[in-house]
């Protein structure tokens, strides 16, 4: 196994592969407006034709919603001992909003001082192209692959993959994988790769507040009547005690202390907290008291308020006491929570905290997703981490993510297999954010770093 020939043949094949890049960048492939679902279905076809003019047997599967992209490859030589491995991306895209934010249009692709900018360079197609192009170098330099391979790349990523659920059910023994791979996750920075080992699930809800059958005037019924938006504000504000810990009853069964290995390592990391809150405009960490910041983000359950409206919110004044008051709420999961019974308590406990005339309701549409975590001597990391550092000279941080990615749980429970999250974003990426960028290094050398990954799978 030549690694450095194939290497070299990335590196002199980087042109055209960033040109495929942005061939993929000017498609508008926004799955949640349905005014772009051609785009989705081009975006699609696009992919297709890449990875079957590589070899693969690769078609687009009709969904409810986009389609979804499934390519397979075997090697000639490949035995019942031959590794198969599922890459995962998504194709499709954030909406663009605010456009007047945007320095260049989103979707004609700009480079300037070593970044490529435009919707999608970093999330998710700047990074799903590092495994087709690594595919490619592999393919162009050797004539085969030296594991089985299938692609699944769907279109529904950025809209909540509405049809990823009954797809993996239908076409499980066509998906059922040894391990697979996920590129949507960052580096630790611009010089230093990660594995994502452990991920937050998610559950939200949306709430109601009732009280008097309408809008009444402030003059005649302010104090007498009930304000539902003082009812839901007390009961927010009941969310968590003096020192952060939130109050539901049962809401931390299931988390686990964090073990003291990974502790270590990740103080080893020595993050600069006061300077990354000042980065966003804040002086003082506020979560849990005792944890620091990367414990409270990577490793520590949260119920978070992410809106809040009732009465007049026009222009100008307008003296009334409203008739209802609305509210979201998420909560990020981790360890052994269950979605569902956190979602039950959170309801039992905003109710009891409802006062006389005031009555709340629940959108119903919760849903969410468990958390996801893979033992760090997992076989398939420590092949990826001992890959990685070949790559970039530095050990792979072994790190948590706050957000959530509930394909790498359904990969579990439905597919049987652990997920390795391997990606080269950056934090300053500005991802369903307005100039959205990808740096360069980050798609060239990601490239070359799964060019090792898949000659260490093969050992």
């Amino acid at each position: 196994m030549n690694i450095a020939a194939i290497l070299a043949k990335a590196e002199t094949s980087s042109k055209a592969s960033l040109n495929r890049l942005l061939e993929l960048l000017r498609i508008a492939s926004i799955s949640t407006d349905p005014a772009y679902a051609a785009q989705c279905d081009e975006a699609a076809a696009w992919l297709v034709k890449e990875l079957s003019a590589l070899g693969f047997a690769a078609a687009a599967h009709n969904t409810p919603g986009r389609p979804m992209v499934v390519a397979h490859y075997t090697p000639k030589a490949a035995n019942a001992k031959t590794p198969h491995v599922l890459f995962y991306g998504h194709y499709d895209v954030q909406p663009v909003d605010p456009l007047e934010l945007w320095h260049t249009k989103p979707f004609e692709p700009e480079i300037r001082n070593g970044k490529l900018y435009g919707r999608g360079t970093s999330d998710d197609k700047g990074q799903l192209m590092t495994f087709v192009e690594a595919a490619r170098a592999w393919l162009e330099a050797t004539g085969d692959l030296p594991i089985k391979a299938t692609f699944l790349i769907e279109g529904e990523e950025e809209s909540g993959s509405p049809s990823l659920v009954p797809f993996l059910k239908t076409h499980k023994a066509e998906l059922a994988c040894d391990i697979a791979f996920v590129c949507d996750t960052n580096m630790w920075d611009e010089k230093t790769p990660a594995i994502t080992t452990r991920l937050r699930g998610l559950v939200h809800e949306e709430v109601e507040v009732t009280g008097p059958s309408l809008d009444l005037h402030s003059g005649l019924y302010g104090g007498p009547a009930r304000n539902p938006i003082k009812a839901l504000s007390a009961m927010i504000a009941a969310l968590h005690d003096k020192n952060g810990k939130v109050t539901i009853p049962g809401f931390y069964q299931g988390v686990a202390p964090l073990p003291k290995a990974t502790k270590k390592q990740w103080s080893k990391l020595k993050l600069n907290e006061k300077k990354l809150l000042a980065s966003i405009g804040l002086k003082s960490l506020a979560g849990e008291k005792g944890y620091s910041l990367l414990e409270q983000t990577w490793a520590r359950p949260t119920a978070e308020v992410n809106g809040m409206w009732g009465g007049y919110i026009g222009a100008g004044s307008k003296t009334v006491l409203p008739a209802k008051a609305n509210a979201k709420f998420t909560f990020r999961l981790v360890g052994k929570q269950n979605p569902q019974k956190i979602l039950k308590a959170f309801q039992a406990f905003a109710k009891k905290h409802m006062p006389k005339d005031a009555k709340i309701t629940f959108s119903g549409k919760g849903g969410g997703a468990p958390a996801s975590e893979v033992p760090e001597n997992n076989a398939y990391i420590i092949k990826s981490a001992a890959a990685l550092k070949e790559e970039w000279g530095r050990e792979a941080v072994l790190m948590g993510s706050g957000g959530s990615i509930p394909i790498v749980r359904h990969f579990k429970d439905i597919l049987g297999m652990d997920s390795v999250l391997v990606g080269f974003a950056l934090n300053d990426d500005a991802i369903h954010s307005p100039n959205e960028k990808y740096n360069l290094t980050s798609f060239q050398r990601g490239i070359k770093s799964w060019v090792r990954i898949i000659g260490e799978l093969a050992k």
